[in-house]
């Protein structure tokens, strides 16, 4: 099946890049110095619904078992190094999809971390109050829409009006100063994930490119010449409102344009040529910029769409995961040769997870869903959260299919990020409505 929310952003993206360009004032920033403490989260959306199960896999005799009398025709191998395999300091070991092969390392060296069994929660939940109906919780829990929307706004019972990663760039935008660079940036049109009360979100195509047509003339002088007419339009002071905002959009694009085009944006690091490494290099590019724009907090969307798996599962879900592992490995390095790596954190979410059970060559929409996260800032090569029991109709499935229920909030995690952003304490709350109703609210995944 088609992605249901994201077809139509290719579409949709293009009406953004206004909202970004009217309040870029160039002039004062690049009067920032470099930010001291600059930090960056960057959420890639996996639209759809991933398949968790698939992408972690328990690799205990017992647990391995359970998985594959659970999953039939859907359970991956565990021979012949099909799975990846890694271990908790414990030394519990879990195999990896091998599409992850390109971020596999990284859980070795300590840089990426998976949280188990993640969704949206109004409070804590177990089958036998889920099967009671004695708590509330989430509003049409399997439907794409209204998931999508909910983990976006991180609010369990409402869409609502804004996204938690704009509300979490709200708590900190006096950190940003002067600068009027947007904090809140999607480079898979409008999302959101980036609305805020006080912050504007921002969306910008990957590539993005506002040339002047009919600039290549000669000789050069004549090409100048018609520049330096264009220039003095845009300047010229017509007393009409209109006319006035419509010629700073379009110098602003000219000048934003510059940037993204000239010298300082070039990466040396090379990307995967798919949607998601193009969505990823444009992330780094404007991170590169970061002393230009004179920001020191930021959070970006990036998405990848095609996990609504109910069929032909095998092949489209590795090489899904090999598309996100590889444009994730490359901005993970570019953050190195940045030196920003420990201040910029990528993470994974997605509508919700898969359902144990197969549902022919596919799955059926589940519920709790696994989510890495990786970075230098990352306390890696651990699992977070409650592995659950894969088991039908087991203690954490919400019925017999295995759509299994979350043993942790989708706010639990997104303050956890939050937090490391530089969100205090005190105002968590705000970003995260529901938060106070778990106990645990910082996962301790970030250093």
């Amino acid at each position: 099946m088609t992605n249901h929310y994201f077809s139509r952003r290719r579409f949709l993206s293009g009406l953004g890049v206004t909202a970004l360009l009217s309040r870029l004032g160039w002039m004062n920033a690049l009067a920032q110095a470099t930010p001291p403490d600059y930090k960056a989260l960057v959420c890639v959306f996996l639209g759809g619904g991933n398949d968790g199960h698939n992408t972690i896999v328990p690799l205990t005799q017992a647990d391995f078992n359970s998985y594959k009398a659970a999953r039939g025709s859907l359970a991956l191998p565990d021979n012949n190094g099909a799975l990846l395999q890694v271990a908790t300091p414990e030394g519990t070991p879990f195999g990896l999809n091998p599409g992850l092969t390109a971020i596999h390392p990284l859980w070795a060296q300590g840089k990426l971390a998976v949280l188990a069994n993640a969704g949206m929660l109004v409070q804590p939940t177990s089958r036998a109050q889920f099967l009671a109906n004695s708590v509330p919780v989430p509003t049409n829990l399997f439907s794409h829409s209204d998931q999508v929307q909910q983990r976006q706004s991180g609010i369990p019972s409402t869409s609502g009006g804004t996204g938690w990663g704009g509300r979490a760039a709200d708590a900190l935008h006096m950190l940003n100063g002067a600068s009027t660079f947007p904090a809140t940036v999607s480079i898979a049109g409008p999302s959101l994930f980036c609305i805020g009360n006080i912050v504007q979100a921002a969306s910008l195509l990957p590539g993005f490119n506002l040339d002047v047509s009919g600039m290549n003339l000669w000789p050069q002088a004549a090409a100048a010449a018609r520049k330096a007419g264009l220039q003095q339009v845009l300047e010229f002071d017509s007393g009409l409102a209109l006319v006035q905002a419509a010629n700073k959009v379009r110098k602003d694009a000219l000048d934003l344009n510059a940037m993204l085009t000239g010298n300082d944006a070039t990466l040396t690091r090379q990307f995967p040529g798919t949607s998601l490494g193009d969505q990823l290099k444009q992330v780094a590019k404007i991170i590169k910029l970061r002393a230009t724009t004179g920001i020191s907090r930021q959070v970006f969307l990036c998405s990848i769409g095609g996990f609504d798996t109910h069929g032909a599962q095998g092949w489209q879900h590795w090489d899904l995961l090999r598309q996100v592992s590889e444009a994730l490995a490359a901005f993970y390095n570019s953050t190195i040769e940045m030196g920003v790596a420990d201040r910029v954190t990528s993470f994974t979410l997605w509508d919700f997870g898969r359902s144990l059970q197969p549902s022919g060559s596919g799955s059926n929409h589940g519920w709790g869903k696994h989510q890495l996260i990786l970075g230098g800032a990352v306390q890696g090569g651990k699992m977070y959260g409650a592995f659950p029991t894969l088991a039908l109709g087991g203690p954490d499935d919400s019925g017999s299919r295995g759509a299994l229920i979350p043993s942790t909030s989708t706010e639990q995690y997104g303050a956890t990020l939050a937090a490391w952003l530089g969100v205090p304490a005190n105002q968590l709350g705000s970003v995260f409505p529901n938060l106070g109703n778990f106990g645990t609210q910082n996962l301790g995944f970030m250093s």
